[in-house]
């Protein structure tokens, strides 16, 4: 017979696997209790680099809201929010205003005076905005609109093919796909025959990019670089290298050509992908000084993430094949202040008849919120531009919020329908134009290094005019009730994806 007191088997097997773990935090708990001066160690560790963090986030604070917030949770979780904030908080790129200074930006207004190549009175009507480029507008290009994939890249083609000296090729997203093998194989061709080709792409944007796609580059003379590759150990010690990614799209042929735009090499970006359909995105092909700004532009990239300086031709004569003023903009964290968002902000401010604004994505901060509202309340004709397909969850729900704040202070929001948009166009009154990188959210705004070029010439205000006229035909507008006739639960998640704004 059984003892009166035996446990049924399951019991048995639950009362062993407690007893089991009971064990192992009592060797825990002894573990911990032999080793009290290392956890010690640890823990005021951890304290004294929380408390560097908190200081730095004191004297380097652009907002009270967010440097509250890092404080109070450095204070009460410093082992969670320690590693977030080196990801996400640490600013530093002391290192990269150093190369700025190095390759005479400061000197370069005063030098395209000197040439000739300053168009004064585009820089005086602009102030604000040459200020932020730290550049005068530049007279004599010629400016080209590029509407979609297909113009985009047989322009860009043309362009490397015409090459005989350099080429400089930059761009956040770099797939080996279809129109990924098209532009290398357009890049080796032309460095094969004696071409010096620089190609810089980001990490982070072009992290499935393998590496047998990036020797073949390096083996046929190609000169490649990642962004953050000279500064591979601060993945670990300084990943906040990471949180700020270089953003910017451009192609430069002999210092005379210049492409800028919201194109990523992939073949989604020339409608080869079923989910997105058309992708709608613009580019602009310049010629003049111009193109010369933007590969200086270049060439501190380069030399930060490489740590290669590129020797620029010291010419007395620069061609000025057009009539055009352009202002090359490029823009990011190196910079003292937000200095893209003020550019956004006094185009808003300055606005009297229409500010249309197409942008993939809308994470404005409450600066630019503010200007917009500003601007629709005083009647201007303020018209935002979104996708209606979505690419990035969280940023698609956040742009629903502030979708909703927006349009109830006048401003009118479409969404685009005809497949994807994903340019990054302005256009204000009948005076203003911006083509670039820049997406109307604090990463671009913030975080990332970005590269716009403005526009007052007539001929590509009608044009980008005309273009986005018809953008606005095909897509809906969106009513003041829209986002409170979504379910509850899609509000709930639109207003918290907001909250992470700051990194969006």
């Amino acid at each position: 017979m059984e003892p009166q007191d035996a446990l049924p088997a399951g019991d048995g097997a639950d009362a062993e696997a407690l007893i089991s773990d009971a064990v192992a935090d009592i060797g825990f708990l002894d573990t911990m209790a032999n080793n009290l001066g290392l956890v010690a160690a640890f823990v005021a560790a951890m304290y004294v680099v929380a408390a560097v963090c908190a200081v730095r986030e004191v004297m380097n604070s652009r907002t009270s809201q967010g440097s509250v917030a890092w404080l109070l949770s450095l204070f009460f979780l410093p082992y969670l929010t320690v590693p977030l904030y080196f990801v996400f908080g640490w600013r530093s790129f002391s290192d990269y205003a150093k190369i700025q200074a190095t390759l005479g930006r400061a000197e370069r207004a005063r030098r395209a005076d000197e040439l000739g190549l300053t168009d004064h009175e585009e820089t005086r009507d602009w102030p604000v905005l040459t200020r932020v480029a730290g550049m005068p507008f530049l007279a004599g290009n010629t400016a080209e609109l590029l509407v979609d994939g297909d113009a985009t890249f047989r322009s860009i083609k043309d362009a490397i093919a015409r090459a005989r000296s350099v080429i400089f090729f930059q761009f956040f997203t770099v797939h080996d796909d279809e129109l990924g093998r098209d532009m290398a194989d357009a890049l080796i061709k032309r460095a094969k025959e004696g071409v010096k080709v620089y190609f810089l792409y980001d990490d982070v944007g072009s992290h499935a990019l393998p590496r047998a796609f990036i020797n073949r580059l390096k083996h046929a003379g190609v000169s490649v670089c990642g962004f953050n590759e000279k500064h591979r150990f601060l993945k670990l010690l300084g990943p906040m290298r990471l949180n700020y990614r270089n953003h910017r799209k451009l192609v430069v042929t002999d210092f005379t050509e210049a492409f800028v735009g919201g194109h990523n090499v992939a073949d989604q970006y020339v409608g080869r992908n079923a989910w997105f359909g058309h992708w709608r995105d613009t580019h602009v092909r310049v010629q003049g000084p111009a193109a010369v700004a933007c590969a200086l532009s270049f060439v501190e990239d380069w030399l930060w993430a490489s740590g290669e300086q590129i020797a620029v031709p010291q010419v007395a004569d620069i061609p000025m094949p057009g009539d055009e003023p352009i202002l090359v903009m490029p823009t990011g964290p190196a910079d003292e202040l937000e200095e893209c968002a003020i550019a956004f902000v006094e185009a808003a401010a300055r606005a009297s008849t229409r500010l249309w604004i197409t942008t993939p994505y809308l994470v404005p901060s409450l600066d630019v919120q503010t200007a917009l509202c500003a601007a629709a309340m005083r009647g201007v004709d303020v018209r935002v531009l979104l996708p209606e397909k979505r690419d990035h969850w969280t940023v698609w729900l956040a742009s629903h919020a502030y979708e909703d704040t927006l349009v109830q202070r006048g401003v009118k929001v479409y969404r685009y329908s005809d497949g994807f948009l994903h340019q990054k166009v302005t256009l204000m009154d009948d005076d203003l134009v911006s083509i670039g990188t820049v997406n109307f959210d604090n990463r671009s705004f913030q975080i990332n290094f970005e590269l716009t070029l403005w526009f007052t010439h007539q001929r590509m205000i009608a044009n980008v005019e005309t273009m986005l006229t018809t953008d606005f035909q095909n897509a809906k507008l969106t009513w003041p009730d829209a986002f409170q006739s979504r379910s509850y639960v899609f509000r709930v998640l639109a207003q918290g994806a907001r909250l992470l704004s700051p990194i969006l």
